[in-house]
């Protein structure tokens, strides 16, 4: 109850500072979190996946993914799902590991505020996935940060991050691997947008412009499939390869309290129809990345929030019989080493970090520990 009320607290505060986004998410039809208690064989689950992760963190305080590849990106990950566990930079049980990603983040962030050091050869082609994570990551640790000198220095990082984000939203209104205006894709601009509300959330500014331009971006880029749905895209007239840009659409849309867009339920009706369930048998390449934004729109929409936008439904999704299947799939797939593996596809075959990482998020939502996971 602690917990919460700490967390209730610092929301509301949030919700007088007017920094630019307009009304919090929180206005709307979603209330506050609460911390559910995880069942022992899915507490187990966790427990041994966050100790693997740790155990892989470099000694540089980076985590990478196979071929050392992807490193701003998995550190931010898997620097997220420690601190849904409760741990922050000054305690817990996680306090070092991430203490060791925050100060890797910091010693490689820029003057113009990109927080990828882009003479990594790794990076220089797609610099705005890690840095979209590692803004994300940053900021989550910044609403928890206690050290007056410490908060001092993420602040103006943060501060520097968000401007370089908001400068590289290409004229269109989306983001692309790299800062140019004049193209974009969808999986980068949904990181953007998603980490620019872990930022506000923050209490850090950030322009409403932004959002509104990124708003209008994802309808331009959703695709018609007929019996009143749509599906997100890549680019405006190019489909996606799988639902999970329309998953993550669904979850920057509700980030930014736009429940009532008429576009919501054309992406719900797809998502509701075209989202394989992770414990059907039939796992399909990106299936991580999907579930990794599915299930945090389920755990908003609740268990009757689905229903409302579709009353005369039958078997409307639930995020209670999303978490029994879910959960209970991820328990008996668990390696034993406490890592996952991946499904297949590019963001699958990266490596276990990745496919760690988000299955922890997944198995941490209601935790409720981080503002950006939370109803």
């Amino acid at each position: 109850m602690e917990k919460d009320t700490r967390l209730l607290t610092r929301r509301q505060a949030l919700g007088h500072l007017g920094l630019g986004m307009g009304a919090l998410a929180w206005a709307g039809w979603p209330k506050n979190s609460r911390a559910v208690e995880l069942e022992p064989k899915h507490r187990t689950a966790v427990e041994k996946g966050l100790n693997w992760l740790a155990k892989e963190q470099r000694s540089q305080g980076f985590w990478e993914a196979n071929g050392g590849q992807y490193k701003p990106a998995m550190t931010g990950m898997a620097g997220m799902a420690l601190l849904m566990e409760g741990s922050n930079t000054h305690c817990g049980k996680y306090a070092n590991q991430i203490n060791r990603a925050v100060e890797w983040f910091m010693a490689r962030s820029q003057r113009n505020g990109l927080l990828v050091d882009p003479s990594d050869p790794t990076e220089r082609a797609r610099y705005m996935y890690g840095h979209g994570f590692g803004l994300l990551f940053l900021a989550s640790v910044y609403g928890e940060e206690s050290d007056a000198e410490q908060r001092r220095k993420l602040e103006d990082i943060l501060t520097r991050a968000v401007k370089f984000t908001c400068n590289a939203q290409s004229n269109q209104g989306g983001w692309y691997y790299t800062a140019n205006s004049n193209q974009d894709e969808g999986s980068v601009a949904v990181t953007q947008l998603q980490a620019l509300r872990a930022a506000r959330n923050a209490g850090i500014v950030v322009p409403k412009e932004t959002i509104d331009k990124a708003e209008k971006y994802l309808s331009v880029c959703s695709i018609n499939k007929g019996a009143g749905m749509k599906e997100v895209g890549y680019r405006p007239g190019r489909p996606a390869i799988t639902p999970g840009l329309t998953t993550a659409g669904l979850v920057c849309m509700f980030s930014a309290g736009r429940y009532n867009a008429p576009i919501i339920k054309d992406w719900m009706r797809y998502c509701q129809a075209n989202v394989v369930p992770l414990g059907s048998g039939r796992r399909r390449g990106h299936d991580e990345y999907t579930h990794y934004y599915w299930a945090q729109a389920l755990y908003i929409l609740g268990d009757d929030r689905f229903k409302s936008y579709f009353p005369d439904i039958k078997n409307p999704m639930t995020w209670s019989t999303y978490r029994k299947q879910t959960f209970d799939y991820l328990a008996k797939t668990q390696q034993a080493n406490g890592s996952w593996v991946g499904a297949g596809g590019q963001w699958s075959n990266i490596g276990q970090v990745y496919a760690t990482s988000v299955f922890l998020t997944i198995l941490q939502l209601e935790k409720a520990s981080l503002p950006i996971y939370q109803r």
